[in-house]
């Protein structure tokens, strides 16, 4: 094993670069005659494809957290971990049938213009600021943090703040040119982050293959998976029972079975793919089919990511386990570089490109989208209110360029502790807790009329509140005899609820809360948005589309349950 780059994989890191940096020029070149306008800024002119929609959407999402934190869980979890990439399909789809006309209909461009147009100003502006402060402190920050620090330690150990330099400003070149020049360099992107992630994953289990004594096969080497660790090969966690050991219980605490379909899962997916402004910006510049297609698009390469993200991470366990990997930096979290370290001259580059690919399409998508709340959102409403096409152009260049400057100071020593907690731990503690506000504001705001300005507000609040009050203290106010489907010991003395239990709780009465506070209200609601079966309705394609990814999704279940 060489953990050192060589000249060839630089080589291919090299062309890499140029190819994206090209591409994203001659992008920004064309459309440079509208560069001034603002719709063509920040919604690609509303004239993004359907397969530039999709790839966009998974680079966006498959970042460092994915590659380093989702193979970690691979190590630890097994394929359980696969429930958040494979639901986020069904996720998809569901945000493609009924999330997106509403958007599309009411002509919603951001999320905190929605949250004004359903409700009020002051919720709007509450969650832009909200939303400015998380995505710049939490998800830029961990983002930028977690792939220097995968990328230095390939790259010998020596140069994490040259990298997080170079990763910012490689982002901050693709941003400036708008959701263009994102969009569609991120299809570069995902063909050089799935190239070379189905490039490493073949890698490892050749690697494991030729461990074993059964040669240099990929096929083989999965069944050796599946021999030695049968247990990384089940979709549910088990119930821990008074027997069961430490690393049981910890597992279920991460994963807990199925209470995790129960709610917690769902509310993960469905506000991240429908109520996020870094995800749903790529489909709201397009029409009804177009999105649809390209969210749909985007589903079916979800499929794909636990092949790319999880797979290694098993791959890992099993060469650990039988003594082929020396400790593993950092625990579970070193199983995706560990597996690097099997790749041959040049493969190691093209994987370092997949990384680099997945980091900067997430930074670039992030700082964009921070960009377009900021300037639409709070500077053209609160600020400058008569600023034009051109300024608000030049304000989203600010913009971008500022969020990036916050995310590298903040992450230069690790002030926010973001390598103390692991990046992925980091992003799910922070973004976990408001998560059941959110959603429930979102979800009874397009399908229920009735719902209140005043019981957006609660929620929102009411959801954070009793998410920090079912993670941090119900576990010790009620021990292991608590009805709250059982809370085990973490080792330390205390007791802790898994985190999706947390979740659901805390959406199901937070819901409870906000349709009370609503039916107490007026029973016509003027904000209200107008919703007609017509909305809904599918083309045949796109019900084939739908179709074709269930069925792949009840098979893998059926195999792995």
């Amino acid at each position: 094993m060489n953990q050192n780059l060589a000249f060839a994989d630089y080589a291919v890191f090299i062309i890499y670069f140029i190819v994206v940096s090209a591409y994203g020029y001659s992008v920004y070149r064309k459309r440079k005659q509208d560069e001034h306008d603002a719709k063509a800024y920040f919604l690609a002119e509303g004239n993004l494809t359907w397969w530039a929609i999709g790839a966009s959407l998974i680079a966006s999402n498959i970042s460092a957290e994915q590659f380093i934190g989702m193979s970690g869980e691979g190590f630890f979890l097994g394929i359980a971990v696969a429930a958040y990439e494979w639901l986020a399909a069904v996720a998809l789809i569901i945000v493609a049938v009924w999330f997106i006309p509403v958007y599309l209909k009411n002509k919603i461009y951001t999320m905190p213009q929605f949250l004004k147009t359903r409700y009020n100003e002051s919720t709007a502006l509450i969650m832009a600021v909200f939303w400015l402060f998380l995505y710049v402190f939490v998800n830029l920050t961990s983002i930028l943090y977690l792939g220097a620090v995968a990328i230095n330690g390939l790259a010998g150990g020596q140069y994490l703040h040259v990298i997080m330099i170079g990763l910012a400003v490689f982002a901050l070149f693709i941003s400036l040119g708008g959701m263009k020049v994102v969009a569609y360099t991120d299809v570069i992107q995902v063909a050089v982050l799935i190239i070379g992630g189905l490039v490493t994953s073949y890698i490892a289990l050749t690697t494991v293959g030729s461990a074993f004594g059964v040669g240099e096969n990929a096929i083989a080497g999965f069944k050796v998976l599946m021999r030695e660790a049968p247990e990384h090969f089940k979709m549910i966690i088990p119930r821990p029972t008074a027997t069961s050991s430490q690393l049981e219980i910890d597992k279920y605490l991460t994963f807990p079975g199925l209470m995790s379909y129960l709610a917690g899962i769902w509310i993960i997916n469905l506000n991240y793919w429908g109520c996020n402004q870094y995800i749903t910006q790529r489909a709201l510049g397009a029409d009804l089919q177009t999105a649809r297609t390209g969210i749909l698009f985007a589903g079916m390469l979800k499929l794909l990511m636990p092949l790319i993200v999880m797979l290694p991470g098993i791959a890992a366990y099993v060469l650990y386990q039988n003594g082929e990997l020396p400790q593993l930096v950092g625990g579970k979290d070193g199983a995706y570089s560990a597996i690097l370290t099997f790749l041959p001259t040049g493969l190691k580059g093209l994987s370092v490109a997949a990384l680099t690919a997945a980091i900067v399409a997430s930074l670039a998508g992030k700082v964009n989208s921070i960009s377009t709340i900021y300037t639409l959102d709070v500077h053209k409403k609160y600020i400058q209110k008569e600023a034009g096409e051109k300024q608000q152009v030049n304000i989203g260049r600010i913009a971008v360029f500022a969020a990036m400057l916050l995310a590298v100071l903040f992450t230069w020593n690790d002030i926010l502790g973001i390598g103390g907690v692991g990046g992925f731990t980091y992003i799910q503690k922070y973004t976990g807790f408001i998560s059941p506000g959110v959603f429930a504001m979102f979800f009874l705001g397009m399908f229920w009329k009735r719902t209140t300005g005043t019981a957006a507000i609660v929620g929102v609040i009411l959801g954070f509140v009793l998410s920090v009050l079912f993670n941090e203290y119900a576990p010790a106010l009620f021990g292991n005899d608590t009805l709250l489907y059982t809370a085990y010991p973490n080792g330390k003395g205390a007791f802790e609820i898994p985190f999706h239990i947390c979740m659901g709780l805390s959406f199901f009465f937070t819901m409870l809360a906000m349709i009370g506070i609503s039916f107490a209200g007026p029973k016509v609601n003027p904000k209200a948005f107008e919703i007609d079966s017509e909305m809904f309705k599918v083309k045949p394609q796109t019900t084939v589309l739908i179709v074709i990814t269930l069925l792949i999704i009840v098979a893998l279940y059926v195999k792995f349950w």
